[in-house]
């Protein structure tokens, strides 16, 4: 098993990320509303203030989900990068992925 961490830059492209994903047989994604520390200090106010305008910030989309292999990584990459273009550019995302050694709660199970 594998977790893929996908930090989404533009949220208008989140529909079309998921729907590339479920065609590459992930079907089951958590998506959190994030924003990234680049995001919150370039405004110049010291960090203490940080909450006075964070709801104002510019928002990405976080997408995590448990993969089978290392396959389901390479096809979700592959499709997501379709959508966003390359992940290597500017403004795309980030996109990670790591095995897991315990999964429990899911519909994929690690034996021990």
């Amino acid at each position: 098993m594998h977790m893929i961490f996908f930090v989404l830059d533009d949220p208008d492209k989140l529909i079309d990320v998921l729907t590339v994903w479920e065609n590459v047989g992930i079907t089951g994604v958590t998506i959190l509303e994030s924003t990234g520390l680049h995001r919150v200090t370039r405004k110049a106010f010291p960090l203490r203030y940080v909450p006075a305008f964070y709801s104002n910030e510019e928002r990405h989309q976080t997408l995590m989900a448990i993969v089978q292999d290392e396959s389901c990584i390479t096809a979700c990459l592959l499709a997501t990068e379709s959508i966003v273009g390359d992940l290597n550019s500017p403004n795309t995302g980030v996109f990670t992925a790591w095995p897991l050694s315990v999964v429990k709660g899911s519909s994929f199970t690690t034996e021990n």
